[in-house]
């Protein structure tokens, strides 16, 4: 059985405008702590086999070096060296990305690099809230190689408020010329609770559709193959621990607001950082949610997952036999193509795929 494991760091210098992921700013007198619960957690899953490592967040590049040790020593002590696994990837922002951290996590045995860009504009960095410059990232990139990370994903975002086509497109050109082996590229999403949501910014739609039809050739003439939604590689660099997911696979997630999926069980723990610590410390699990998908729930959300890769899926007959309406649907409507055996997103589904998916997802429609 293979599996991922997933660690969260939820620690970040400055929440970004657009974030509505489980991080906190201004809170490193709470690493210690965090690392002391985290070390609880994993002694619960104790040499559970996981073949893929992710260490996100929130800002993992936050911890210092001797912080980035102790969360490794979790690692081996529970599972196995982080060197063991087959691909194991620290996410970075550029404003925390030492030369020094970079050394310990080749030390480690980390083998991918995810960082955060999002632009190669100050001004569209600030708006975003990031606290990095252009200038930083590259700096960061380059000390990266130097120190022989050869695997690093760079993360774009497009469709930000008064962005022009032409200005996203330099970003991605820049990109380009640094040669990343994996690119990821998000259209900005206006989550509620965000400073964008209470600031009422609004999305440009057909711009951002725009953004992301022309990123898509210059990544594939530049020889990056889009293999998901949103995400590019150069041949042999498709991120392992992403694929497993949407391929349904399970996987064990740490931390606070980590999800877990072992056998066809979903869980979820405490979004709250102290909670978090404090059910740790007490011996109290920090699981908040749990449910366990069967029959037609688990099929769609199986189908949901392998839709989101371009190269599609050879349906089941299970799968024929309970979505082939939804399908055949939305083969009609032009958002979903045949090709050969598998059933993929058309090229006009690619930007309607949320369409698409629902159709997966329970309650299902009458169709």
């Amino acid at each position: 059985m293979r599996r991922g494991l997933y660690i969260h760091v939820p620690f970040c210098k400055q929440k970004c405008n657009y974030c509505d992921f489980s991080s906190f700013a201004r809170q490193e007198k709470q690493i210690d702590s965090y690392l002391t619960a985290l070390a609880r957690e994993a002694v619960l899953y104790r040499e559970i086999a996981c073949q893929m490592l992710y260490v996100g967040g929130g800002t993992p590049s936050l911890l210092q070096e001797h912080q980035i040790y102790r969360l490794a020593k979790i690692i081996r002590k529970n599972f196995k060296p982080v060197s063991c696994f087959e691909e194991s990837t620290f996410e970075a922002n550029p404003e925390s990305l030492t030369s020094e951290k970079i050394a310990v996590l080749r030390d480690i045995g980390f083998n991918r690099l995810s960082m955060g860009l999002q632009s190669f504009h100050d001004e569209e960095l600030k708006l975003l809230g990031r606290v990095h410059t252009a200038s930083q990232f590259v700096t960061a990139y380059k000390a990266a190689r130097i120190g022989g990370f050869s695997n690093i994903n760079v993360d774009l975002i497009a469709g930000l408020p008064k962005q022009s086509l032409e200005q996203f497109l330099e970003s991605v050109q820049q990109l380009v010329a640094l040669r990343p082996e994996h690119v990821s590229v998000y259209g900005l999403q206006i989550e509620e609770g965000t400073p964008f949501f209470e600031q009422g910014i609004v999305c440009d739609q057909p711009l951002m559709r725009s953004m992301l039809e022309e990123t898509a050739t210059v990544l594939e003439n530049a020889g990056y193959h889009h293999y998901e939604i949103s995400n590019f590689a150069l041949p042999g660099y498709e991120a392992k621990h992403n694929s497993h997911y949407w391929k349904n696979g399970e996987y064990l997630g740490l931390g606070c607001a980590a999800a877990s999926y072992r056998q066809g069980v979903r869980r979820q723990n405490t979004t709250r950082l102290n909670d978090y610590i404090c059910c740790m410390e007490n011996g109290k699990t920090p699981i908040v949610f749990s449910e366990k998908l069967s029959g037609k729930a688990q099929v769609g959300e199986t189908l949901m997952l392998a839709f989101r890769q371009l190269d599609g899926v050879e349906l089941t007959p299970e799968q024929e036999q309970l979505f082939g309406k939804e399908i055949e649907k939305h083969l009609k409507k032009g958002l979903l193509t045949r090709v050969d055996k598998k059933v993929k997103l058309s090229k006009e589904g690619l930007y309607l795929a949320n369409e698409v998916f629902r159709s997966f997802v329970a309650p299902f429609e009458d169709v």
